[in-house]
């Protein structure tokens, strides 16, 4: 990989903004399935569910509020930290939270997916579900490109 003839200055603003790019795409999804997630008490059905099924509900729910927490912290540390010279801090805290809220959103997703398998075709269906959907996250999102580096 050649080097990029850039200050450290710009070098971080470069990685502020690859990072912003990132966190649009993952908090958009966070908050769509946070949104759902939150409607879902007051629909009709709700009352249906079974414990096992409230119990996972819950759980998906604090994993999606978790996320988004995470994604969205960066912006809240943008604007505390602004002009304070502090853009290497910045991107470094940001990152892991990125990391750490990435982490939430797939477990969410899992979740969600293992709640709605539950509700429609049973528990075992929802297992299969969930597992296969586990490896296709932890394939897709860290040992691809863990492999890649």
């Amino acid at each position: 990989m050649a080097d990029r003839d850039e200050t450290p200055d710009e070098r971080f603003d470069r990685n502020w903004n690859e990072l912003l790019q990132e966190l649009r795409v993952a908090q958009t999804g966070v908050q769509f399935l946070f949104a759902f997630l939150l409607t879902l008490p007051f629909s009709a059905r709700f009352d249906t569910v079974t414990a096992a099924q409230r119990a996972t509900y819950i759980v998906t729910l604090l994993l999606t509020a978790l996320a988004s927490v995470c994604l969205i912290a960066p912006v809240s540390h943008h604007r505390i930290l602004f002009r304070r010279g502090r853009k290497r801090q910045l991107v470094a805290a940001s990152s892991n939270l990125a990391g750490i809220g990435l982490w939430f959103l797939w477990m969410s997703i899992v979740g969600a997916v293992f709640l709605v398998f539950q509700v429609v075709v049973g528990t075992s269906w929802a297992i299969a579900a969930g597992a296969a959907f586990v490896v296709a996250f932890v394939s897709v999102w860290y040992v691809y490109p863990t492999s890649r580096r």
